[in-house]
């Protein structure tokens, strides 16, 4: 059960400031437009939640996240939220979420206009994520059990979309979730050393995202909206040493782009230098806003991404720990096991004769993407 921690919050005040927000400009309307069709909930101004493929897949068919294989985190009882939907110092190449530009509207923000309490943020998250999952309960293909699971949330994802490090109150939002005894995993481009240096509270794993290797790939492929973005992603890579919880890197490979043997060169040093506990080196999928920016061609085989993988591995001196046919991702190490945050998929079905076809393809089946 999610530890209860009792709190004031005047909901009809947090609703009312959401929708005086989104309303204020043509801007913020078209995006709200966009958020809300393609099945975000917003949660406090800025942030919001979505329901992840896999967790439908884990209470439907029983079928888990390569997290949950690897890391023990329960793919049915997994919260995918972001507290700055939108707000994001990228225009990445290869991104499926909505971004302004896609709605060719101008937009140059680099701040949060406003900064939501972690308490409404968090406690509206477990809110929202309930309401999901109840739509389940009459489902005659989700088992009773995994479904009561369900509605405990054990893990919070904070990644769903936009850059976390540009909520200020990154370390109390972590904290919040902790001391209602859920693990968090951070996914950022690391853009924002002085918040990844300052989190009082560490998330139960940090993950640094990458395509690029130096300032020309990155500056190229990712276009960032500062100068600077480069030079303050390699002070993140030096300060990941020194957390006390696992890292991850996780490499994602384009086709033409970043998957040549100076590109193993380039990425090991990063490796090197950052030391994560594991490396993750999956496939660009072909799906979503992405589509617009490149073509089914950039999209790597699982063979690829593994080979890919083995070279990298031989040259940090890593090794192979496990492989996901489904999402094309293999994973590297230095460590025999992985440290596991929860009791991971137990009874869950992987078949890879039968489910080796690629995400793109079941998401666009699921309507999961417009």
């Amino acid at each position: 059960m999610v530890k209860a921690i009792k709190l004031s919050i005047d909901w009809s005040e947090v609703r009312k400031r959401r929708v005086n927000f989104w309303k204020s400009g043509p801007t913020y309307r078209a995006i709200y437009e966009v958020l809300i069709k393609q099945g975000y909930h917003l949660i406090g101004t800025t942030g919001a939640v979505k329901r992840c493929y896999w967790t439908k897949e884990a209470l439907i068919r029983r079928r888990f996240c390569y997290k949950c294989l690897w890391y023990g985190i329960e793919s049915h009882r997994c919260i995918q939220m972001t507290p700055a939907i939108i707000w994001c110092w990228n225009r990445c190449l290869h991104c499926w979420r909505l971004q302004p530009d896609d709605l060719n509207t101008e937009w140059d923000e680099l701040k949060l206009p406003t900064v939501d309490d972690p308490e409404v943020l968090v406690e509206e998250s477990i809110i929202t994520y309930r309401n999901i999952i109840s739509g389940f309960k009459g489902n005659p293909s989700v088992d009773r059990g995994i479904f009561e699971e369900a509605v405990n949330p054990k893990h919070v994802a904070i990644s769903l979309a936009g850059e976390p490090t540009v909520y200020p109150r990154l370390s109390e939002l972590i904290k919040e979730y902790h001391d209602r005894g859920l693990t968090t995993f951070l996914v950022t481009r690391g853009v924002r050393p002085d918040v990844i240096s300052g989190l009082g509270e560490e998330p139960t794993q940090l993950y640094l995202s990458f395509e690029a290797w130096n300032k020309e790939m990155y500056n190229r492929f990712n276009r960032p909206l500062v100068s600077r973005a480069w030079d303050l992603i390699s002070e993140t890579i030096d300060y990941v040493k020194s957390f006390k919880n696992p890292t991850v890197f996780r490499i994602t490979l384009v086709k033409g782009f970043n998957m040549s043997d100076r590109d193993v060169e380039g990425f090991a040093k990063l490796v090197e230098r950052g030391n994560p506990t594991y490396v993750e080196v999956k496939a660009y999928m072909y799906m979503g806003r992405s589509r617009s920016r490149l073509t089914l061609s950039s999209m790597p085989s699982h063979m690829e991404v593994k080979a890919f993988a083995k070279k990298l591995a031989d040259r940090v001196g890593y090794r192979i720990l496990s492989e996901s046919i489904p999402s094309r991702i293999v994973l590297l190490s230095r460590i025999e096991e992985t440290v596991r945050h929860g009791k991971g998929c137990i009874g869950g079905v992987e078949e890879p004769e039968k489910w080796c076809r690629t995400l793109s393809e079941e998401y666009e089946e699921a309507g999961e993407l417009s």
